[in-house]
Order: structure tokens, then C-alpha cells, then sequence
């Protein structure tokens, strides 16, 4: 199928540029110069529209959408140990199916077209990306100690759905030891071993807290990135959440080991956690892309969200307006989002990945029409996304879901919660 969309304004390489985008099957084949024997099929008008490549989440946990405004204001333990543990022992796997569902609707409505996912219930994540259209990176989150049942049975659950969905292009997978505290020494370098002989990378929680930290100090003699690049776990491509709490000496070691970082602002500063150091990362050479972390602890998945939050979290924190630009942010929501995945996406390129979104510019935040690419970070809402092309198929169009029946969707959600909150 092929896909023109014409006269277009694009954002290429940081710039705006108007243009037309030609789409072949899955990949861009052409920008600017029709490629030789295209033909399309649909041909949509892109004036006043906005195109980018769709937005990367690099760090959710979508099952998690049903517990969205459940529990707020709360410190970090009593968020997760005292309300969330005890709601997700309760959820099922169809309830955590609804809620991928709910997430992929939101991060489709707001731009996003790539995710990573870190989850708890075998090919619930992978069957609603399927079905919704979505492109995900997908991992079953592992906890053991050792060779213990419980740890080897959610690595047989990693890779049975692994098997399940190797067919389907827009479905890739990483191993996901949770974090430092709920996997033993043992366990992790079992997990490390086993995604290099398996070639997967790595999808991580690191240095998320304070306490995190001084545990880490106290049990083993160093900071948890220290830990774990010991461990060998740094040899692997790895993508690490967060990393709020880390050093000069822990960023040495991210930048010389090629770890990926995905910032979470929203979910780190409600939570209480503070901020990951965007800039030192930055400049250190640090891969840093964005994520929104669970509708549990960031109550959205909208990346337009993060991406203000990240541009300006870092000023006022820093005393520095220039600490980190809206290009920078653009990048780290696209580009530096598919190069943590190994994804070739992220930019409107030929060649690339037909991932692309275009934005209603008119809307009063897009106006007047001054800079468009700091209109993303500073102005959107993301509510502006008006089509959403991932992997060269349309899976929205005039802002109307083509994949997503959101009527029963709602319905469905809002009844799981009801019963989860009886069951309690």
C-alpha cells in the first residue's frame, strides 16, 4: 500500500520543512522526490498539518493504565507496597489486557507510536499491541532469587511469549530483571547470561530512589550502576529506567558503556523521587530518551506531557534556560527513543520506519506559527495529533481510532476497576 502525504510541513533534522512524504509498504521510500514507480493508494493533504516521527515511550507499564488516579499523593513505599502490589495480586489477565488496551488508545491519541513495556501477565501486552497497531518492545518484568520457581517461571513466561509473537514485525522483546532489590545476585547474572546467549538486550529500573541507593552502599559497597556493570550486565545493550540518584562516576559508566537512559520527569517528581541529571547525561554522551512510566505513578502516557516537563524541569532545576532545548527534547522523544530500541525509526528519512504523526496546527497553541518544533515541547497538548501512521498503516485518521472500539473499551475498563475496588 502506498500512502502520499502532500504539502506538508515536517520536522527534518530539528528544522521545519514543508515537503511531501512518500510511503511504500512499511518504509518511507521518498522526501521530496517521488520515488520511481510509486504509486499511492491514499493520499492525504497535509496542509496545516504538522509531520514527525512518532513519539518512542521508552518506559510504561500499560496493564497499570486501570489503576490511573487510584493512588496519589502518597510516598513512593506506601504508593507501591501499601496500593499497587495488592491491586495487581487482584488483577487478571484479561483485566491487564483492557488495561494495554486503554494505554495503547491514549498513546495513539497523543502521538505515540512506539512503546517499551515492562509487564507481569504473558501476552496480554503483546496481544493489544497487535490488535491496536502499535509497534512495542516488549518484556516480561523478572523477580527471583537464584534458581528459584518463582524467578524460572517468569523467565519460561518471557520466553514463551517471545515464541508466541516471533513472527509479528512490530513485536520485539528485551529481558527485564525488575530492579536490584527484587532480584538477588544470583538471579540477575542468570538473566545476564541468558540474554547474551539469547542476544536480547536488557529493559531495567535503575537508581530510581535515595533508599535504592543506600541499600545498595550498604549491601554491596557501591552505587547500584557500579553494581550491576560489576555484575557484567553494562556488556549488554541495556536500557535503564530512570537513574534519578547516580553520580559523576555512575554517569562515566553509562556514557562508556553505551546504556541507554529513559528519563521519566513526571513519574520521578510525583513520586517524590526528584530528577534524573538530563544535562550531565547529555553531556556525557549518554543515549537519553523519555519515558512516561505507568498511568499509575505519571496518571498519563502522553508524551507531549513528558516532553514539556523534560525541557522545563531542567532549566528551572539547573538556574540554566538553556539546559536542555526544545530540539533536544524532539530528539529524545524520536530519535535517541528508536536508537535505545535498536529500532530504525525515528526520524522522516527515506528508508526509515513509516512511523509518522501529523498535528492539527490549527489550534491556538500552534499559533501563530513561530517555531514549531518548540511548539511541541512548550505548547502541544497532544491533543493536536489528528493522524497516526505506524509501520506504514493508518490507525487513525481525522483523529478517529481505526483499530480501538473506545466505547467498550471505557465500559470495560471502568467495570474491572469497580470489581478490583470490591475485591479489596
Amino acid at each position: 500500500m502506498g500512502i502520499h502525504i502532500k504539502n506538508v510541513l515536517a520536522v527534518i533534522d530539528g528544522t521545519v520543512k514543508r515537503t511531501d512524504i512518500y510511503i511504500d509498504g512499511n518504509i518511507i521510500a521518498g522526501v521530496g522526490e517521488i520515488p520511481e514507480g510509486f504509486s499511492a493508494d491514499t493520499v492525504i493533504d497535509g496542509t496545516d498539518r504538522l509531520a514527525s516521527a512518532g513519539l518512542v515511550n521508552t518506559h510504561t507499564h500499560t496493564y497499570m493504565s486501570l489503576y490511573r488516579n487510584y493512588a496519589d499523593d502518597l510516598s513512593f513505599s506506601d504508593w507501591l507496597f501499601g496500593n499497587i502490589s495488592p491491586l495487581e495480586d487482584r488483577t487478571t489477565p484479561d483485566d491487564a489486557y483492557v488495561g494495554a488496551t486503554l494505554a495503547c488508545a491514549e498513546m495513539i491519541r497523543t502521538g505515540t507510536t512506539t512503546f517499551v513495556d515492562m509487564h507481569m501477565f504473558r501476552g496480554m501486552t503483546c496481544r493489544a499491541a497487535d490488535e491496536c497497531g502499535m509497534r512495542a518492545v516488549i518484556s516480561r518484568g523478572l523477580c527471583g532469587e537464584g534458581d528459584d520457581e518463582g524467578g524460572q517461571r517468569r523467565l519460561d513466561e518471557a520466553f514463551g511469549e517471545m515464541e508466541e509473537y516471533k513472527n509479528n514485525s512490530r513485536l520485539t522483546f528485551m529481558l527485564a530483571p525488575h530492579a536490584i532489590y527484587t532480584c538477588d545476585t544470583d538471579y540477575l547474572k542468570k538473566v545476564i547470561a541468558l540474554a547474551g546467549e539469547r542476544k536480547l538486550p536488557i529493559n531495567i529500573h535503575l537508581s530510581e530512589t535515595r533508599y535504592e541507593v543506600s541499600q545498595a552502599v550498604e549491601k554491596y559497597g557501591v552505587s547500584p550502576v557500579k553494581y550491576l556493570d560489576d555484575l557484567g550486565m553494562f556488556g549488554i545493550k541495556t536500557l535503564a529506567a530512570h537513574c534519578v540518584h547516580i553520580s559523576d562516576e555512575d554517569i562515566k559508566i553509562l556514557a562508556d558503556r553505551g546504556v541507554s537512559v529513559a528519563a521519566n520527569p513526571k513519574s520521578n517528581m510525583k513520586l517524590g523521587n526528584g530528577f534524573a541529571p538530563i544535562k550531565k547525561l547529555l553531556d556525557s554522551g549518554v543515549n537519553v530518551c523519555i519515558g512516561t512510566d505507568s498511568a499509575a505513578s505519571n496518571n498519563s502516557l502522553n508524551m507531549f506531557s513528558d516532553m514539556n516537563f523534560t525541557a522545563l524541569v531542567h532549566k528551572g532545576t539547573s538556574e540554566d534556560a538553556q539546559a536542555v532545548s526544545a530540539v533536544e527534547v524532539h530528539r529524545m522523544a524520536t530519535e535517541n527513543g528508536a536508537a535505545a530500541l535498536g529500532i530504525n525509526a525515528g526520524k522522516i528519512e527515506k528508508g526509515m520506519l513509516a512511523d509518522i504523526i501529523l498535528l492539527d496546527l490549527n489550534t491556538p497553541q500552534f499559533n501563530p506559527r513561530n517555531n514549531l518544533v518548540a511548539a511541541m515541547s512548550y505548547s502541544a497538548t497532544g491533543s493536536e495529533t489528528d493522524t497516526v501512521i505506524i509501520d506504514g498503516k493508518i490507525v487513525m485518521r481525522d483523529k478517529k481510532l481505526l483499530t480501538i472500539d473506545e466505547e467498550k473499551l471505557y465500559y470495560e475498563a471502568n467495570k474491572i476497576m469497580e470489581r478490583l475496588r470490591k475485591e479489596g
